[in-house]
Parts: C-alpha cells; sequence; structure tokens
C-alpha cells in the first residue's frame, strides 16, 4: 500500500479533469517532478475508461477518484474490476454505509501486495451548512464529516477525502492514524471556481493533511509546471 509522504512534492495530487488523453498525457509530464501522484475522476474515466487511465499515467502512480456508491455486491465488484488498472488510492461515499465500506475494502485485498488505499469521500467540497441542510443533513459540515468518517473508519477504510475545514477535528478526534486526502486546495490569490470549503495548500498541511488534491491551479495554469513548483516549494 502506498507509503504516507514526508513532505513537499510528494504531498501534491494532480487532479487532470479532461477528456483529452494528449492534454493529460502533456500536464502530467510537466507537473510530475512537482508531484507525486495524478488523479483520474469520472470526467476523464468516462470518456477514456481504463485505456486512457493507463496510457497517461504511464506506470506512474495515480488516485482513481470514482466515488464508488452503490449496493455493497455491486461495490465490491467494481473495486475487483478497476484493480488490474493498479490505482495506489480508489474512493467510495461514506455515505453507501458501512457494509458497502467493507465491501470495497475486502475487495481491495485481492490485489495483495499492491492493494489500493480505500478512502471514503465524507462530505464534498462543493457542499456547505445550506446545501446539506437542503439534503436533510443538519449540524453543518463538521459535524457530518465527523459522523461519516467514524463509519468509514469503523468499517476498515485506510483514509478519509474531506475539505481542509475538518483536518484538524479529525486529528483531534481520530489522531494520526487515517490518512486525509483534501480537494479544494486554492493558493493564496486563486479563484474559489466551484468550491465552498478551501484552503492554501500549506495551511492544510499545517493543519494535518497527507495528501492535497490540486486541479485547476495547476491544470489551468499558463505555465502548469511553474505553478506545481510553485505549489510543492511553498509546502512543509
Amino acid at each position: 500500500m502506498l507509503a504516507r509522504p514526508n513532505g513537499g512534492p510528494g504531498r501534491v495530487i494532480v487532479a487532470l479533469d479532461t477528456t483529452d488523453a494528449g492534454h493529460a498525457r502533456a500536464l502530467a509530464d510537466a507537473a510530475l517532478p512537482h508531484a507525486g501522484l495524478l488523479k483520474f475522476g469520472l470526467e476523464f474515466f468516462g470518456a477514456l475508461g481504463g485505456p486512457g487511465v493507463r496510457d497517461v499515467a504511464a506506470g506512474r502512480p495515480f488516485f482513481l477518484d470514482l466515488k464508488f456508491h452503490d449496493i455493497p455486491n455491486t461495490v465490491g465488484a467494481a473495486v475487483r474490476a478497476v484493480l488490474p488498472l493498479a490505482p495506489a488510492m480508489l474512493t467510495v461515499h461514506a455515505a453507501g454505509g458501512p457494509a458497502m465500506v467493507q465491501a470495497a475494502c475486502r475487495a481491495a485485498e485481492a490485489a495483495g501486495d499492491a492493494r489500493p488505499m480505500v478512502l471514503a469521500v465524507t462530505v464534498l467540497t462543493s457542499l456547505d451548512a445550506e446545501t446539506l441542510a437542503a439534503t436533510g443533513v443538519s449540524g453543518g459540515p463538521v459535524q457530518q464529516v465527523l459522523r461519516l468518517a467514524r463509519l468509514a473508519l469503523d468499517a476498515g477504510a485506510d483514509g478519509l477525502v474531506c475539505s481542509a475545514r475538518e483536518v484538524a477535528p479529525l486529528r483531534d478526534a481520530f489522531g494520526a492514524a487515517p490518512a486525509l486526502v483534501v480537494p479544494g486546495i486554492r493558493p493564496a490569490g486563486s479563484a474559489a471556481d466551484d468550491q465552498a470549503r478551501t484552503m492554501t495548500p500549506a495551511d492544510a498541511v499545517r493543519a494535518g493533511a497527507d495528501w492535497l488534491v490540486i486541479g485547476r491551479p495547476i491544470t489551468a495554469a499558463a505555465d502548469p509546471a511553474r505553478a506545481a513548483a510553485v505549489i510543492a516549494a511553498d509546502l512543509p
């Protein structure tokens, strides 16, 4: 299983949210000297599938962020189906419940020593208290993240996906054990875009984040390599 990063570039996960394989390869080549992993999400996978992941990853470590959320049997089968791609990390929604998270973790064991880290997504970084309330969840993001985190970790998840705003409360509640992967990262002066709960890269690491998922501040920059290098150089 993937080891925790010990600082700097290894903490950065570059999100390749594109349907263009050539563009994704160029971004990966530019950013990876200053990052630890690539990330392939629903947009990329929906357009290019497993062959696209293999082509762009080219043997480099990557995070497969498909956020599986279905009945336990289906999620277990989905995890087994992507294991031949050899992801270093994959995601399920904690809200799918303990049996679903357990099914994902059991399925991941089939990869043996190459078992991917199973991360449970808590509350999406695009959601705020008002939006959560509209879905019937009261108490705000922190309370819901802590609730789902306990469920997922008790079910065997290796770590969590959360916003940087919840990193410190999670460390207070669960200590250093769970891996924390944090999207919604925005360097100072960057646009928030569609993210509701953001933080700068250095502040997120100081709060206790292990990995930072960074997309547009790198991939939409005029010079993606320089943008990645500047971010990595600023990390504890």
